[in-house]
């Protein structure tokens, strides 16, 4: 999970939500049985999210009961945003093997076209478009073979006032062949394309940019990411644009909306300093509308949008404004499926002296598990950490922000290119999936 001087724009901020702790958050789930779309089932909750580790590490904080409730409870997307083409195969089939096991649909929201957020706060994304291919095909062939649903570079096709009309063609082409790269790799994913919001481009404007990016080859559009405005004025917008898309022979295509932070005010999409927003509607693809599969939260609420804090960086002031008040989220009975297990949690005690330290938090299943691990740095900073973890029975099938050596008994964990630095007393994450028994909650870290 960018800024912008225009009050009618909103860039996703890069979601920092980083795989490390978890804790089970014991409340109810969302309802997500079928109706209408072309969607059906549950909506994954990803256990390792950003929200659910801060509500492992803060159980003392007055905030932390409403957060739990009606934020860390619910299924969100996990952002792909990182330039990691050699590891993000591994990243994406650990998250996808947990959200399978789990019996349920995940969200994946890739934000990593070049130029992306026209270089705002959200700024990065692949050096090259030929680079950025690289990298959806890699994260294509992590993407398995079961239902997921691809939220595909906000933004793209809505902010284009930075592009050339050259640039703005190679990234149309860009964009189609990402589309039929993924549906190539997994024909069951759900691929949807920018379509901006009711407040920014016409829907006309929207239909016409849709099609020249091959929305023909996916399955619709979402709109509504990090923007705050209504349901209803969305459902609308989104008509509209099928509407469009059908007078152009392009039939079939449906919404998805970003319902995350629309429950109260609208107005300028930057909400860090506005205490008038709320949650809206809680994830579902039990939407009733036959032209939307699912009301998604693709922006994590508490994630912040660049204003007053780091784009991406989840603030629990920002989480409890938007969660006090709010409807406590429908009710139904947890699956029974697995995971059965619920997550251990991460010792909330910070480190003291020198060296790093990694904490780990397992989500077990019958048959298998996911293990989150985060690394921290003591007083001063370190530029690389192998972490140790043992596993009494089993093997490690998969790992992400790290290098494994071994698969089974004691394996150890070395950091990648990029998450190798930790500044003092600041922390990093990996994750490892396997099957069979998980490891305990101990892991020993040594520094390079």
């Amino acid at each position: 999970m960018a800024i912008l001087s225009s009050l009618r724009r909103r860039s996703a901020a890069i979601s920092v939500a980083a795989v490390a702790g978890a804790t089970a958050v014991g409340v109810c789930l969302a309802v997500s049985s079928a109706s209408a779309g072309t969607l059906s089932g549950s909506l994954y909750r990803d256990p390792s999210s950003a929200v659910v580790r801060w509500v492992a590490a803060n159980p003392g904080d007055s905030r932390t009961a409403v957060i739990r409730d009606k934020i860390a409870s619910q299924p969100q997307a996990r952002w792909f945003a990182n330039f990691n083409p050699s590891t993000v195969q591994s990243e994406v089939s650990g998250f996808i093997g947990a959200a399978n096991a789990a019996q349920q649909i995940p969200v994946l929201a890739v934000y990593e076209i070049t130029n992306r957020d026209c270089g705002g706060a959200s700024a990065g994304g692949a050096p090259d478009l030929n680079q950025y291919q690289t990298w959806v095909s890699n994260f294509a062939r992590g993407l398995g073979n079961q239902t997921v649903i691809i939220i595909l570079e906000t933004d793209s096709l809505a902010l284009l006032t930075c592009l050339s009309a050259a640039e703005i063609n190679a990234r149309n082409q860009a964009i189609s062949t990402a589309t039929r790269t993924i549906k190539s790799g997994n024909p069951n994913a759900k691929v949807y394309l920018d379509g901006g919001h009711s407040t920014w481009n016409s829907a006309g404007e929207t239909a016409n940019r849709l099609r020249a990016a091959g929305v023909q080859y996916a399955d619709g559009f979402f709109t509504n990411v990090s923007n705050y405005n209504s349901t209803s004025s969305e459902a609308n917008f989104g008509r509209a644009v099928i509407s469009g898309l059908n007078g152009m022979g392009i039939s079939g295509k449906r919404q998805v909306i970003d319902t995350s932070r629309n429950g109260g005010a609208s107005g300028d999409w930057c909400g860090d300093d506005n205490t008038d927003r709320r949650i809206g509607q809680y994830p579902t693809t039990n939407t009733g509308d036959g032209n939307i599969d699912a009301y998604l939260w693709v922006k994590p609420p508490g994630e912040a949008d660049g204003c007053r804090f780091t784009a991406g960086s989840f603030q629990p002031e920002l989480a409890f404004s938007l969660a006090n008040g709010a409807p406590n989220p429908p009710t139904t009975t947890p699956p029974t499926t697995p995971p059965t297990t619920p997550p251990t949690t991460p010792p909330t005690t910070p480190p003291t002296g020198d060296g790093c330290y990694a904490s780990i938090a397992v989500n077990q299943w019958a048959g298998g598990f996911t293990a989150s691990v985060t690394v921290t740095a003591g007083s001063s900073d370190i530029n690389g950490w192998t972490v140790t973890v043992g596993l009494p029975s089993g093997a490690v099938t998969s790992t992400w922000s790290a290098q494994a050596s071994g698969t089974s008994g004691t394996v150890g964990f070395t950091n990648v290119s990029y998450n190798g630095r930790v500044l003092g007393r600041q922390s990093t994450s990996f994750g490892f999936q396997g099957t069979g028994t998980g490891p305990g909650t101990t892991a020993t870290c040594v520094t390079s």
